[in-house]
């Protein structure tokens, strides 16, 4: 028997409370949500948008849902790859707060950049359209231009540092 298409089945009737909190809280067993994206999940099983504020305000209130938690968490997995400002517009994507997003650490920002450098080009650029690769790579991870000339630089001093004969270059 062929399925239905999703478009054509028939509205699901609302979850109870209960079984609401159930399902927000199967959500959240599996990995944190902003709110807004518990919100848009929850909302087709909600019998009014009142119950699902209600229970996403208790859900807050006894810490299960927190922007500022999945907004740590989310930075600290995207730091590994990508620059401040690549994180920045994925979190306002999820929908978190701005004030959250601003106090999110990125002090670290330089070092991440000549570690991607460092894992992804092992010997300095040498011409200027490998510089000019590199730089695009970086700049679509979301790091600033400071930091890409900083890595790249540190990138060339670490070369410089380890040859021995600089000057038969």
């Amino acid at each position: 028997m062929p399925r239905a298409s999703a478009d054509s089945r028939a509205p699901a009737a609302p979850d109870s409370p209960a079984a609401l909190k159930r399902r927000a809280l199967g959500f959240l067993a599996r990995r944190e949500h902003t709110r807004a994206e518990l919100a848009r999940k929850l909302e087709p099983h909600a019998d009014s948008a009142e119950a699902l504020e209600a229970l996403l305000d208790a859900l807050v209130e006894k810490r299960l849902l927190s922007d500022a938690r999945y907004a740590e968490e989310r930075a600290r997995v995207l730091a590994r790859k990508y620059g401040a400002a690549r994180i920045r517009q994925d979190l306002k994507a999820k929908g978190v707060a701005p004030e959250i997003i601003e106090r999110l650490s990125t002090e670290d920002e330089r070092a991440r950049a000549i570690a991607i450098v460092r894992r992804r080009y092992p010997a300095p650029a040498q011409t200027r359209e490998e510089r000019a690769r590199r730089v695009r790579f970086l700049q679509g991870r979301g790091f600033s231009f400071e930091t890409i000339r900083a890595a790249l630089g540190a990138q060339a001093d670490d070369t410089a540092e380890d040859d021995p004969f600089p000057h038969e270059r």
